[in-house]
């Protein structure tokens, strides 16, 4: 059992990388860096022109593009597809099974579900889709649940919630609950309450 590491990757102090990896898959001489403390699982490849920061996990077999900005303590789970020129901030959670497109960008401390599918190609397979792709932004603390899909350039507003099963087919605002095909708001995020009365947060 073996994985490969190219010489065009930096890693910081203490990684741990399962087998069957693959890192810095060479394009255009670009490098990859890695940051400290890194756990990297079996069959995980991941490209050239990769800034990855401190803590960063992933489960079983993740593949990551090229060309991606990965902050500090973010996990990425297991089948999970990064594509490329990817915005990543600190201490985001993606689950497994997750696709991530071009051009997406994922602020400080938001969580995706499983089986979550962002797009950003509005007419798919056009002339001219290549040169009309637009990202989603999904905003600070935001939570997105399970099998979601997110439709072209849509915003979802800071530590909003969007409910499992959900097409997002219009921006959010901050705070807000959403649930539903196409979502729709259903309430603020301040009236989410636990059973004993405990505020969502």
């Amino acid at each position: 059992m073996s994985n490969k590491i190219h010489e065009n990757v930096e890693l910081g102090e203490d990684p741990k990388i399962g087998d069957y990896c693959i890192i810095g898959i060479p394009k255009e001489d670009q490098k990859t860096t890695i940051g400290n403390k890194a756990v990297i699982r079996s069959h995980t490849t991941i490209y050239a022109g990769n800034n990855i920061g401190d803590n960063f996990q992933t489960g079983h077999a993740v593949n990551i593009r090229e060309n991606n900005n990965i902050g500090n303590n973010v996990s990425i789970g297991t089948k999970t597809i990064i594509e490329h020129h990817v915005n990543i901030e600190d201490n985001v959670r993606i689950h497994s099974g997750v696709f991530i497109p071009e051009f997406t960008i994922l602020k400080e401390g938001c969580w995706i579900g499983p089986c979550v599918v962002i797009t950003n190609a509005k007419y798919p397979k056009s002339q001219y889709t290549k040169d009309n792709l637009q990202g989603v932004e999904i905003g600070k603390k935001a939570k997105i649940g399970a099998n979601t899909t997110i439709l072209p350039g849509i915003k979802i507003g800071e530590n909003s919630l969007v409910g499992a099963g959900s097409v997002v087919t219009k921006d959010l605002p901050d705070n807000v609950v959403a649930a539903g095909n196409p979502a729709r708001i259903i309430r603020n995020i301040d009236e989410v309450k636990y059973k004993e009365g405990k505020a969502y947060e």
